[in-house]
């Protein structure tokens, strides 16, 4: 499950790369969900609600400019669902 996390996270970033420079706020806040995401694995098993509900509120946002991105980014909240988190 943790290496198709990782081939989610790689698509996401090659999506990003495609994002056009002058929305940046958006590149910089998925890229900060990026390293969110990646850094779960360093902590303990504790609470992390919380980068679900990152997830969704960026789908949110992102819904309308990114479509291909929000779709990444809902894949990778389900399979942090299905992995527990």
């Amino acid at each position: 499950m943790q290496g198709n996390l990782n081939e989610k996270i790689i698509s996401l970033k090659k999506e990003l790369d495609q994002i056009p420079i002058e929305n940046s706020d958006a590149k910089n806040h998925i890229n900060a969900l990026i390293e969110e995401i990646e850094n779960l694995n360093d902590q303990s098993s504790g609470d992390n609600s919380f980068i679900i509900n990152k997830l969704k509120q960026s789908i949110e946002n992102f819904e309308t400019e990114h479509p291909r991105a929000t779709a990444i980014l809902n894949d990778i909240m389900v399979t942090l669902s299905n992995i527990g988190i």
